[in-house]
């Protein structure tokens, strides 16, 4: 009796984990379904983010030996869901801190994306996300890896939604832990 106990446990517990891994969440490549295509024009991609009735724009400078940055892509910016809220607001590239690249700035001076980085926004850690309005200039910096989809997607809509103009994202997220954890 007890060996049939254990047997419809074991295939119990086989059948929920290939359940869970067959309707576990989609998920996408960042680099063709998060960040978009660009030439390097800074100057351009605020005019077409204008143009797409967008936000402003989002840039995410990485090292490619940052763990932090392959955490970011792997666990967040991969999701659909972050995918598209933030494709919807935003214009959104990635900026190599130590890249040879050239690129126009904001302003139109050809830079590389070393210096861009460096010099012109003063990045020395990664990730860095910065979101630019549609004149290019800087109104919010995070650093570091976000804790997690719910805190990214929260700072989407805390810069999307204007909030950035009256409080500070911390304030912000608290806000909304304590309507979470309120809601039913």
């Amino acid at each position: 009796m007890l060996s049939w106990i254990r047997v419809a446990v074991c295939l119990l517990l086989t059948l929920l984990l290939l359940d869970s891994q067959v309707f576990a969440a989609e998920t996408r490549d960042p680099g063709t379904h998060f960040f978009d295509e660009t030439w390097g024009d800074l100057q351009e991609e605020l005019e077409t983010a204008r143009t797409e009735g967008k936000k402003g724009v989002l840039l995410f400078f990485e090292l490619d030996e940052c763990p932090f940055c392959h955490r970011m892509k792997r666990s967040v910016l991969n999701q659909p869901e972050v995918q598209k809220y933030f494709r919807a607001h935003f214009r959104i590239f990635t900026i190599d801190i130590e890249g040879d690249v050239e690129m126009v700035g904001f302003q139109g001076n050809v830079v590389t994306q070393k210096d861009f980085s460096f010099k012109a926004n003063r990045v020395r850690a990664t990730p860095v996300m910065v979101f630019y309005d549609l004149d290019g200039k800087e109104v919010m910096r995070y650093t570091g890896a976000t804790s997690g989809v719910e805190e990214f997607l929260w700072l989407g809509e805390f810069i999307a939604e204007g909030h950035y103009k009256t409080m500070r994202f911390t304030k912000y997220k608290r806000q909304k832990a304590r309507a979470a954890r309120q809601s039913p």
